[in-house]
């Protein structure tokens, strides 16, 4: 498959995959929607707990929603486990392409003093090994795995709290929004969980709602009306 690397709105760059006319990120801004969907939407409702939270995330793509968690665990002391699946890994030459590391950091004032390290942090997110978990920074760990979503029925990672939900778009892989997917998923987590998606669509609704999760539509980010989020056994 053919890939483009795109300039979104912000300003920070995206995948652009030719063949199916789709886009790693939101075109109205990559780092935008990354915080919006997935740590406003997702981490902050755990952020205050110091304990442990473990995340999933259905499509690690260029690595960006995990370097902004890594960049939240630091920021607020938060020990994170994170388990970034991806069937189709980027390249290194597209990693150098994209950058997200000024984009990102410049949201992180607090860490200024710290940009160095952190810069160290970014590249060895994306250079470290596979199949293994790799302490990145004091509060972050990561194992990334190249793998088909369909095959984590096998995986050995459970009791994860929070599911972000970053596949290819239903439009060009159906299959991922269907029931047997997110429950695969929902049996890699926690009686307590979350899951976190930038989509609204209804297969998705339904199939959170007949797994047991209460599912809210949300205000999306710039560019799209709504999102959506889950919530097994757990408060607003």
């Amino acid at each position: 498959m053919k890939r483009i690397i795109q300039e979104t709105e912000d300003g920070s760059k995206t995948i652009y995959i030719e063949d199916w006319d789709e886009t790693y990120h939101s075109k109205h801004g990559a780092v935008q929607e990354a915080f919006h969907v997935f740590i406003k939407n997702g981490l902050h409702h755990f952020i205050t707990n110091q304990n442990k939270l473990k995340i999933i995330e259905i499509g690690l793509g260029t690595g960006l929603n995990a370097f902004i968690t890594m960049l939240e665990a630091e920021k607020n002391k938060k020990p994170i486990e994170y388990l970034g699946v991806e069937k189709f890994p980027i390249s290194e030459k597209e990693f150098e392409l994209v950058n997200y590391f000024e984009d990102v950091f410049k949201f992180y004032p607090e860490l200024q003093s710290r940009k160095k390290e952190f810069e160290e942090y970014y590249q060895h997110l994306f250079h470290c090994k596979w199949v293994e978990w790799v302490e990145i920074s004091e509060y972050f760990k990561i194992k990334k795995i190249e793998e088909d979503f369909f095959n984590l029925k096998d995986s050995l990672e459970k009791e994860f709290d929070l599911v972000y939900f970053d596949a290819f778009g239903s439009r060009v892989q159906p299959e991922l929004w269907e029931i047997d997917l997110l429950e695969i998923v929902d049996n890699l987590t926690k009686t307590n969980a979350i899951f976190t998606t930038y989509a609204a669509k209804g297969s998705i609704k339904r199939g959170l709602k007949e797994l047991g999760y209460t599912v809210e539509k949300r205000p999306g980010p710039p560019g799209k009306r709504e999102m959506m989020v889950g919530l097994k056994n757990i408060n607003h």
